[in-house]
């Protein structure tokens, strides 16, 4: 006899604590008293993830298209991780966006400045990963962005002991000073070969 499974049962319960990590469907209904509403999880996904040049949502967005280049959206994204993305080898990746156009009106393009504070795990205070990848949607044509057109988007891939040995304790860092430490910049589609090369020195 087949087994029906809740969606809970279904799901990847990938942090060891009930109800955290479930990976949803988008299917799952709303309920009042038990009883099923006329709107799903996916409808909160459009009502409140359509804008992807937010700021906050661009962000995670970035992390998104990572992972799918690294292959690692079998695992939802978790919010407090001290990293963004593991990979299956083990190399911990920080992930940084910046975009100059923005969601609103603007006189002039954004400056490109990443956040790269360290942070305090296990009363350490570090850069937690391996890697940074800095993710910049370039595209400068407000009538024509679009943060799904890969293309558009260009990634700086560094080792993090560069900015350990280069800044120190630095907290932000900005476009320009960036490419002076001379990250590999890589596109899309070359993103899985340079963070290999990585893992395999």
């Amino acid at each position: 006899m087949k087994e029906n499974k809740t969606p809970y049962e279904l799901g990847k319960n990938l942090f060891g604590k009930e109800g955290r990590g479930v990976v949803k469907s988008g299917r799952e209904k709303f309920k009042l008293n038990g009883n099923p509403l006329p709107f799903n999880v996916l409808s909160f996904w459009q009502w409140s993830s359509s804008d992807l040049l937010n700021n906050r949502l661009r962000g995670i967005l970035a992390e998104y298209i990572i992972a799918s280049a690294l292959d690692l959206l079998d695992t939802p994204r978790e919010e407090w991780d001290a990293y963004d993305l593991l990979t299956k080898s083990g190399l911990k990746i920080e992930i940084k966006s910046a975009s100059y156009l923005q969601s609103w009106e603007q006189d002039d393009f954004s400056k490109i400045v990443f956040g790269i504070k360290q942070t305090i795990l296990n009363g350490k205070k570090a850069r937690q990963s391996d890697v940074y990848i800095f993710a910049v949607l370039a595209h400068k044509d407000k009538k024509s962005i679009d943060p799904l057109e890969l293309s558009q988007w260009d990634f700086y891939i560094l080792k993090t002991s560069v900015l350990d040995e280069k800044l120190k304790d630095q907290k932000t860092i900005t476009l320009s000073s960036l490419l002076k430490l001379q990250p590999k910049k890589v596109k899309y589609d070359e993103i899985k070969s340079e963070i290999s090369r990585i893992e395999n020195l």
